[in-house]
């Protein structure tokens, strides 16, 4: 009997160990793929016009690459980051006094390079500390009738910013920051828009353009997966740089789990989450970004202890398989919705379909499978 012990748990080790080499492996060909096509980090992009290499879809994907970085250490990754890093000179895309959430991403990467480069803060991060503190006094004039913590109009920003914030925070040991973006996180939850959280079903209307009840043609509401998936991110990422002591984790938490028990209900039985959580009367097929991006939520989640891996460990599992379905021979990743605002765009979304932007699709990616790979090395 003890020798049957003693095999079983040999073989369960064993398959564990090759269920996360597969995991691995998919994250390796998906990031090789995107680091030859774009082998230079600082050449600009050139989709209908030229943009600098630190905008925010090129910034999501160094998101991705560093928590591959976290299980796959080589220092070729370090070097692509660090030079793309350096090349634009450790700053938010257009300068300091930007008060765009998707200018600011960028240096969420920044500050994950320090260790690194073994440089001080203070002079590395000297330009992004400086945006933050020009846009801590500056109200938002324009879209937000001068409300002081009126940046992040779209749900999306929660994303882009919000990390970054808690990060200075950590550094500084600051609370302004801290305490700045938890009043930007409030007025885009309760008063944006009328408030882009909607407690009760917990997920979200996507930005103050759609005034909720937003439907879509069948009378259900809409809620983005891509826009739900980003908010889900952005609370890992906040949360992994507070103290669960604190108010703000707490809070933060509050609405996680909420989210957490919403998405569970929308994912299909083939793992995946489409365009439109709750209605699949236009988009029936199946969408990577969100899918991805939740199966980075909810593995930190079981990890954090904070979601019951009984509940949530199947759907991971079949998110999981969902995801690797998505990349191909070469290492493109299918079912990528390109850019936008709602679940129509970018569509039709399908396994050869080519988005407009692949980078934040690729850093999805990577943030959900190397979150994922974490779990199963539990």
């Amino acid at each position: 009997m003890k020798r049957l012990l003693i095999l079983c748990l040999v073989c369960c080790g064993f398959a564990a160990a090759q269920a996360q080499q597969d995991v691995l492996q998919t994250a390796q060909k998906a990031n090789d793929y995107f680091m030859a096509k774009y082998s230079d980090p600082t050449m600009p992009t050139n989709v209908k016009r030229i943009r600098t290499s630190n905008l925010w879809t090129r910034a999501v994907y160094y998101e991705g690459l560093m928590a591959l970085l976290a299980i796959d250490p080589q220092q070729r990754y370090i070097d692509y980051a660090v030079r793309w890093a350096d090349f634009h000179k450790w700053s938010p895309r257009n300068g300091v006094n930007t008060c765009d959430a998707d200018d600011q991403c960028c240096g969420q990467t920044y500050v994950e390079l320090l260790p690194y480069v073994k440089k001080d803060y203070r002079q590395q991060l000297a330009t992004v500390i400086a945006n933050l503190e020009h846009q801590m006094q500056t109200p938002n004039v324009k879209k937000a009738n001068g409300a002081m913590y009126g940046w992040w109009t779209w749900i999306d920003a929660i994303q882009m910013a919000m990390p970054l914030y808690m990060q200075i925070y950590q550094l500084t040991g600051d609370v302004k920051y801290r305490d700045y973006a938890m009043k930007s996180y409030e007025w885009t939850r309760n008063e944006c828009g009328g408030g882009c959280f909607n407690v009760k079903e917990g997920l979200w209307w996507r930005d103050a353009d759609y005034v909720a009840p937003y439907q879509e043609k069948d009378g259900k509401n809409c809620y983005w997966s891509r826009g739900n998936g980003w908010v889900y991110a952005a609370l890992v990422r906040c949360m992994n740089v507070l103290s669960p002591k604190e108010k703000a984790y707490k809070q933060l938490k509050k609405d996680f789990i909420l989210m957490s028990e919403a998405l569970l209900k929308c994912q299909h039985e083939d793992g995946f989450w489409h365009a439109s959580l709750v209605s699949d009367a236009n988009y029936p097929t199946p969408e990577m970004t969100g899918t991805a991006l939740f199966l980075y939520g909810m593995s930190w989640g079981i990890q954090q202890g904070i979601l019951k891996d009984k509940q949530y460990r199947p759907a991971c599992d079949k998110a999981w398989g969902a995801l690797k379905s998505c990349i191909h021979a070469d290492g493109f990743l299918g079912w990528n919705q390109g850019t936008g605002k709602d679940p129509s765009a970018g569509q039709p979304v399908t396994f050869t379909s080519v988005p407009d932007f692949e980078d934040y699709g690729t850093g999805c990616y990577l943030l959900g499978l190397s979150e994922y790979y974490k779990l199963l090395k539990r």
